[in-house]
């Protein structure tokens, strides 16, 4: 059971979170880092990286006195096969659409 995903939707739904999201998604980063490209004072930064940690989505490491963050590749398959499935019904329910208005077309 996906049990993380209310969690890791809410801690998404905010467009700041998710761009932080979209740029760990492509390695860590320092606090500084995420911080730059939406002019948040450093107390701001960390309480939105305090929700995705919480969420499960960041993992937060110390070097010496810097902040590393970088992405649980676990939270996201966990969306990953959560969208799979659903991609997977949605295809199927459009498979069986297709059949029965082709069927339906034949005069069967």
């Amino acid at each position: 059971m996906l049990t993380g995903l209310p969690r890791t939707f809410g801690a998404l739904a905010d467009p700041t979170r998710l761009a932080i999201v979209g740029r760990l998604s492509r390695g860590p980063a320092t606090m500084g880092e995420l911080a730059g490209p939406h002019r948040l004072t450093p107390p701001a930064m960390t309480k939105h990286v305090r929700v995705l940690v919480d969420a499960g989505l960041v993992r937060r490491e110390r070097a010496g006195r810097t902040v590393v963050c970088s992405l649980r590749r676990e939270a996201v398959s966990e969306v990953e096969q959560w969208l799979g499935d659903l991609t997977s019904y949605w295809n199927d329910t459009v498979d069986r659409l297709e059949e029965l208005l082709r069927e339906d077309g034949d005069g069967h």
